[in-house]
């Protein structure tokens, strides 16, 4: 039986391989140009790294349907269904760059000094630049999708996917920003929190080929959904990771979450049991928080069944996802796209 550690090192290697492609691209689609400080800002992030994981989606998806061997047909130029070719790297490119002015935002208002290991953009420039680099990406987003040369009509569609996605990520956040003013949420709004914030960008980046390449609605609708699934139970996974990850490995703090108090599916199903959360670790001084204080909060969890309560409901919406790709030729991509949900929630062990 081939195990979790042999899967995410074959999945890394086919994200590495698109990741490439997909980095070749942005200097490309987006170059550095006059005024050269917003460009460089709005560059920053994306030159930093990432592991490209939502275009990865999209090209496998778009790999699937076209049921051609993955890695072997020029994204410039793919098929569609009916033929006609489409530049599918615009569209990946596209949806990387939604992802990286979402990060740009994310880290002004949680006042980040760090991201993918080098300092925030608000750090580095400063936080007018930030923010209108942030903007300048997401405009940007829109103009690259239009070179993908598509169907008029096919586009329009694209591009209402792609401008409801940026939508559905800022009433995320907003959700997000609202429970921290609260006591207890219940367990179905911190999962509309982060379909909104998180799952979206995964569903269009699964979606959009579908779109693009001309099929039918329920193809279109049931790679929407694996994309909600995949990308909610991404999102747990990191509730699991920032209480069970040692901090060397995680970089940052381990329990983050609990210090500073956000609401998670862990803390959600363990108040739900009667755990004080408010009382696991000293939250007055966050900086003098140790490793005892948060072993000591994580055995709480673990003894109210709130850290396997969030591993079962990953799995279980994995496990969901990668029954809606039935849909999809039985090809080499489509189990990628499988081998790709599955890692997303064994990832860090």
């Amino acid at each position: 039986m081939t195990t979790p550690k042999a899967r995410e090192e074959a999945v890394l290697e086919a994200v590495r391989e698109r990741r490439e492609l997909v980095n070749d691209a942005i200097p490309e689609e987006l170059p550095i140009q006059r005024p050269e400080r917003l460009y460089e800002a709005s560059r920053y992030l994306l030159d930093a790294g990432g592991k490209r994981l939502r275009p990865t989606v999209l090209l496998a998806t778009a790999e699937a349907l076209a049921d051609v061997e993955p890695l072997t047909t020029d994204y410039r130029t793919f098929p569609t269904l009916t033929g006609e070719p489409i530049d599918l790297m615009d569209a990946a490119v596209s949806v990387e760059v939604i992802q990286s002015f979402t990060l740009i935002h994310d880290d002004i208002m949680d006042d980040d000094d760090l991201r993918r290991g080098v300092p925030a953009v608000h750090r580095e420039y400063d936080l007018e630049t930030a923010i209108l680099a942030g903007d300048t990406l997401y405009s940007k987003a829109f103009e690259i999708m239009l070179e993908t040369g598509a169907d008029p009509s096919r586009m329009v569609d694209a591009l209402d996917v792609l401008a409801t996605t940026c939508t559905k990520i800022c009433e995320g956040q907003a959700l997000d920003v609202t429970f921290e003013e609260r006591d207890a949420i219940v367990p179905e709004e911190y999962l509309e929190m982060v379909e909104q914030k998180t799952a979206v960008l995964y569903a269009a980046s699964a979606c959009l080929p579908a779109i693009l390449q001309g099929a039918d609605q329920e193809t279109i609708d049931a790679l929407y959904g694996y994309g909600l699934d995949i990308g909610r139970a991404f999102q747990i996974q990191d509730d699991v990771l920032d209480l069970t990850v040692p901090s060397d490995k995680l970089g940052k703090q381990r329990g983050s979450d609990l210090v500073e108090e956000k609401q998670t599916l862990i803390t959600v199903h363990a108040r739900d049991q009667g755990v004080a959360i408010e009382d696991l670790v000293d939250t007055e001084d966050v900086d003098a928080v140790t490793e005892a204080e948060i072993d000591d909060a994580v055995a709480e969890l673990e003894a109210a069944g709130s850290i396997d309560y969030a591993n079962t409901t990953a799995r279980d919406l994995v496990d969901q996802g990668k029954r809606r790709l039935e849909v999809l030729p039985n090809n080499e991509a489509r189990e990628l796209l499988c081998q790709l949900a599955d890692y997303l929630i064994e990832r860090g062990y």
